[in-house]
């Protein structure tokens, strides 16, 4: 006698369920993105170390420290601290939504324009308005 498991038929109908169950329930992921979700320390700015003196529209800062976090649901966010010529410490944090093609990043700030990243291992690279952030995760 057999079971209903034991007809070749039927195998093959519940390993073809089992299949589509997975191929619609699996998280979508494009190539190399599993591991750039985080949070990545900002290393450097214009080619100088962080803490980091330097100048933006004529306008020289103290870029103290920051970071930038990429989030899987498809948003990022970027936190700095600087201190402009007031003396007084700043913090500025802003965010996106981004969509990731391979390396790269692009941002759409909130009331904001559009800016483009690299990922390169655990380095995240941004060009903002003339300045080159480069974050370490």
């Amino acid at each position: 006698m057999k079971t209903p498991m034991n007809h070749p038929r039927q195998r093959w109908l519940a390993m073809a369920v089992g299949l589509f169950f997975v191929m619609c329930h699996a998280p979508a992921a494009t190539a190399g993105t599993a591991d750039t979700h985080g949070v990545y320390r900002l290393i450097s700015v214009d080619g100088k170390p962080v803490p980091a003196r330097v100048s933006h529209d004529g306008t020289t800062l103290e870029v103290r420290s920051g970071t930038f976090t990429i989030k899987a649901d498809g948003t990022c966010g970027s936190r700095i601290i600087m201190v402009p010529p007031s003396g007084m410490e700043v913090i500025r944090e802003v965010s996106a939504t981004y969509v990731q093609d391979g390396p790269k990043l692009t941002m759409r700030w909130k009331g904001a324009g559009k800016t483009i990243g690299t990922i390169t291992g655990d380095t995240f690279t941004m060009n903002n308005h003339g300045m080159v952030f480069v974050y370490r995760k």
